[in-house]
Protein backbone atom coordinates (compact mmCIF):
# COMPACT_ATOMS: atom_id res chain seq x y z
CA UNK A 1 0.00 0.00 0.00
CA UNK A 2 1.01 3.61 -0.60
CA UNK A 3 -0.32 5.83 2.16
CA UNK A 4 -0.07 9.44 3.32
CA UNK A 5 -0.64 10.08 7.03
CA UNK A 6 -1.97 13.48 8.11
CA UNK A 7 -3.14 15.01 11.35
CA UNK A 8 -2.43 17.93 13.68
CA UNK A 9 0.61 18.04 15.97
CA UNK A 10 -0.01 15.80 18.95
CA UNK A 11 -2.25 13.41 17.01
CA UNK A 12 0.25 10.59 17.48
CA UNK A 13 1.32 10.37 13.83
CA UNK A 14 4.83 9.14 14.60
CA UNK A 15 3.58 6.42 16.94
CA UNK A 16 0.84 5.25 14.58
CA UNK A 17 3.12 5.45 11.54
CA UNK A 18 5.59 3.03 13.16
CA UNK A 19 2.89 0.49 14.02
CA UNK A 20 1.07 0.79 10.69
CA UNK A 21 4.27 0.49 8.66
CA UNK A 22 5.18 -2.67 10.59
CA UNK A 23 1.71 -4.19 10.17
CA UNK A 24 1.66 -3.40 6.45
CA UNK A 25 5.33 -4.33 5.85
CA UNK A 26 6.13 -1.00 4.21
CA UNK A 27 8.74 1.62 5.11
CA UNK A 28 7.80 4.56 7.32
CA UNK A 29 9.17 7.69 5.64
CA UNK A 30 9.08 10.86 7.75
CA UNK A 31 10.20 14.36 6.81
CA UNK A 32 12.43 14.50 9.88
CA UNK A 33 14.18 11.29 8.86
CA UNK A 34 14.65 12.60 5.32
CA UNK A 35 16.34 15.75 6.60
CA UNK A 36 18.54 13.90 9.09
CA UNK A 37 19.62 11.28 6.54
CA UNK A 38 20.47 13.79 3.83
CA UNK A 39 22.33 16.09 6.21
CA UNK A 40 24.31 13.27 7.86
CA UNK A 41 25.20 11.80 4.45
CA UNK A 42 26.25 15.18 3.11
CA UNK A 43 24.07 15.01 0.00
CA UNK A 44 23.65 18.13 -2.14
CA UNK A 45 20.04 18.42 -0.96
CA UNK A 46 21.16 17.90 2.63
CA UNK A 47 23.72 20.71 2.37
CA UNK A 48 21.10 23.04 0.90
CA UNK A 49 18.59 22.14 3.61
CA UNK A 50 21.15 22.63 6.38
CA UNK A 51 22.00 26.11 5.12
CA UNK A 52 18.35 27.16 5.41
CA UNK A 53 17.93 25.46 8.79
CA UNK A 54 21.10 27.04 10.19
CA UNK A 55 19.74 30.43 9.13
CA UNK A 56 16.49 29.71 10.96
CA UNK A 57 14.51 29.55 7.72
CA UNK A 58 12.04 26.95 6.48
CA UNK A 59 13.44 24.47 3.98
CA UNK A 60 11.93 25.32 0.55
CA UNK A 61 9.37 22.93 -0.92
CA UNK A 62 11.61 22.03 -3.86
CA UNK A 63 14.35 20.66 -1.55
CA UNK A 64 11.89 18.65 0.54
CA UNK A 65 10.25 17.28 -2.61
CA UNK A 66 13.63 16.29 -4.01
CA UNK A 67 14.53 14.40 -0.84
CA UNK A 68 11.16 12.60 -0.84
CA UNK A 69 11.46 11.58 -4.49
CA UNK A 70 14.98 10.24 -3.93
CA UNK A 71 13.73 8.20 -0.97
CA UNK A 72 10.78 6.77 -2.88
CA UNK A 73 13.15 5.42 -5.50
CA UNK A 74 14.98 3.24 -2.96
CA UNK A 75 14.35 -0.49 -3.24
CA UNK A 76 12.34 -0.89 -0.02
CA UNK A 77 9.75 1.67 -1.16
CA UNK A 78 9.06 0.19 -4.59
CA UNK A 79 6.11 -1.92 -3.40
CA UNK A 80 4.70 0.61 -0.95
CA UNK A 81 5.36 3.27 1.68
CA UNK A 82 3.82 5.33 4.46
CA UNK A 83 4.57 9.05 4.26
CA UNK A 84 4.51 10.97 7.54
CA UNK A 85 4.92 14.78 7.38
CA UNK A 86 5.07 14.84 3.59
CA UNK A 87 3.31 16.31 1.74
CA UNK A 88 3.06 19.30 4.08
CA UNK A 89 1.02 21.52 1.75
CA UNK A 90 -0.92 21.38 -1.52
CA UNK A 91 2.12 22.31 -3.62
CA UNK A 92 3.95 19.27 -2.25
CA UNK A 93 0.86 17.10 -2.72
CA UNK A 94 0.61 18.05 -6.38
CA UNK A 95 4.33 17.36 -6.82
CA UNK A 96 3.89 13.91 -5.24
CA UNK A 97 0.98 13.17 -7.58
CA UNK A 98 3.07 14.21 -10.58
CA UNK A 99 5.98 12.03 -9.45
CA UNK A 100 3.78 8.97 -8.96
CA UNK A 101 1.95 9.49 -12.23
CA UNK A 102 5.33 9.57 -13.97
CA UNK A 103 6.17 6.22 -12.37
CA UNK A 104 2.81 4.58 -13.08
CA UNK A 105 1.77 4.35 -9.43
CA UNK A 106 -0.83 6.05 -7.22
CA UNK A 107 -1.78 6.50 -3.58
CA UNK A 108 -4.05 3.89 -2.01
CA UNK A 109 -5.24 6.12 0.80
CA UNK A 110 -4.77 9.21 2.92
CA UNK A 111 -5.28 8.51 6.62
CA UNK A 112 -6.50 11.56 8.54
CA UNK A 113 -6.02 11.33 12.31
CA UNK A 114 -8.65 13.49 13.99
CA UNK A 115 -8.09 14.95 17.46
CA UNK A 116 -9.94 17.86 19.16
CA UNK A 117 -7.78 20.96 19.54
CA UNK A 118 -8.06 21.04 23.34
CA UNK A 119 -6.82 17.44 23.48
CA UNK A 120 -3.84 18.31 21.25
CA UNK A 121 -2.91 21.15 23.63
CA UNK A 122 -3.31 18.86 26.65
CA UNK A 123 -1.14 16.16 25.07
CA UNK A 124 1.73 18.40 24.03
CA UNK A 125 1.73 20.99 26.83
CA UNK A 126 1.71 18.18 29.39
CA UNK A 127 4.84 16.49 28.05
CA UNK A 128 7.95 16.45 30.18
CA UNK A 129 11.32 15.39 28.77
CA UNK A 130 14.43 14.15 30.56
CA UNK A 131 17.43 16.51 30.35
CA UNK A 132 19.77 13.52 30.22
CA UNK A 133 18.00 11.70 27.41
CA UNK A 134 15.29 13.24 25.20
CA UNK A 135 13.96 9.75 24.42
CA UNK A 136 12.69 9.53 28.02
CA UNK A 137 9.32 11.28 27.79
CA UNK A 138 6.61 11.50 30.45
CA UNK A 139 3.29 13.31 30.78
CA UNK A 140 1.80 15.15 33.74
CA UNK A 141 -1.52 13.36 33.24
CA UNK A 142 -1.12 10.31 30.99
CA UNK A 143 2.32 8.98 31.97
CA UNK A 144 3.38 10.38 35.31
CA UNK A 145 6.85 9.62 36.70
CA UNK A 146 7.02 7.94 40.10
CA UNK A 147 8.53 11.12 41.54
CA UNK A 148 7.37 14.45 40.16
CA UNK A 149 10.04 16.11 38.04
CA UNK A 150 12.38 13.09 38.07
CA UNK A 151 12.97 10.63 35.23
CA UNK A 152 12.05 7.06 36.17
CA UNK A 153 14.75 5.68 33.84
CA UNK A 154 17.89 7.57 34.81
CA UNK A 155 16.95 10.01 37.56
CA UNK A 156 17.47 13.05 35.36
CA UNK A 157 15.49 16.27 35.67
CA UNK A 158 12.25 16.44 33.71
CA UNK A 159 11.41 19.71 31.97
CA UNK A 160 8.95 21.20 29.49
CA UNK A 161 10.50 22.01 26.11
CA UNK A 162 10.17 25.65 25.13
CA UNK A 163 8.11 24.76 22.05
CA UNK A 164 5.69 22.68 24.15
CA UNK A 165 4.22 25.69 25.98
CA UNK A 166 0.50 26.24 25.36
CA UNK A 167 0.96 29.41 23.28
CA UNK A 168 3.52 27.71 21.04
CA UNK A 169 1.30 24.65 20.67
CA UNK A 170 -1.70 26.72 19.62
CA UNK A 171 0.48 28.51 17.08
CA UNK A 172 1.61 25.16 15.65
CA UNK A 173 -2.02 24.09 15.38
CA UNK A 174 -2.83 27.30 13.52
CA UNK A 175 0.04 26.66 11.10
CA UNK A 176 -1.33 23.15 10.54
CA UNK A 177 -4.83 24.51 9.80
CA UNK A 178 -3.41 27.08 7.40
CA UNK A 179 -0.76 25.07 5.55
CA UNK A 180 -1.42 21.34 5.86
CA UNK A 181 -5.14 20.84 6.45
CA UNK A 182 -6.02 22.00 2.90
CA UNK A 183 -4.41 18.83 1.49
CA UNK A 184 -7.24 16.85 3.11
CA UNK A 185 -9.76 18.60 0.85
CA UNK A 186 -7.37 18.16 -2.07
CA UNK A 187 -7.25 14.40 -1.52
CA UNK A 188 -10.99 14.18 -0.79
CA UNK A 189 -11.54 15.26 -4.37
CA UNK A 190 -9.68 12.08 -5.35
CA UNK A 191 -11.78 9.99 -2.91
CA UNK A 192 -8.66 8.95 -1.00
CA UNK A 193 -9.30 10.23 2.53
CA UNK A 194 -10.28 8.00 5.43
CA UNK A 195 -10.74 9.85 8.73
CA UNK A 196 -10.51 8.18 12.12
CA UNK A 197 -10.52 9.36 15.73
CA UNK A 198 -7.02 9.27 17.24
CA UNK A 199 -8.43 9.22 20.78
CA UNK A 200 -7.96 6.19 22.98
CA UNK A 201 -5.23 3.60 23.60
CA UNK A 202 -2.53 3.33 20.94
CA UNK A 203 -3.45 -0.25 20.00
CA UNK A 204 -7.11 0.68 19.53
CA UNK A 205 -6.22 3.62 17.28
CA UNK A 206 -3.91 1.37 15.23
CA UNK A 207 -6.68 -1.21 14.75
CA UNK A 208 -9.12 1.55 13.85
CA UNK A 209 -6.63 2.82 11.26
CA UNK A 210 -6.02 -0.65 9.79
CA UNK A 211 -9.76 -1.29 9.49
CA UNK A 212 -10.30 2.09 7.80
CA UNK A 213 -7.47 1.55 5.33
CA UNK A 214 -8.70 -1.91 4.40
CA UNK A 215 -12.24 -0.61 3.96
CA UNK A 216 -10.91 2.18 1.74
CA UNK A 217 -8.91 -0.32 -0.30
CA UNK A 218 -12.08 -2.35 -0.98
CA UNK A 219 -14.02 0.66 -2.29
Amino acid sequence: MRIVLVGPPGAGKGTQAAFLAKNLSIPHISTGDLFRANISQGTDLGKQAKAFMDAGDLVPDEITIGMAEDRLEQADAVEGFLLDGFPRNEFQARALDAYMAGHGIALDGVLDLEVPEDEVVKRIAGRRVCRNNSAHVFHVQYSKPATEGVCDVCGGELYQRSDDGEDKVRNRIEVYHRETEPIIDYYKQQDLVVTISALGPVAEVTQRAMDALRAGERR
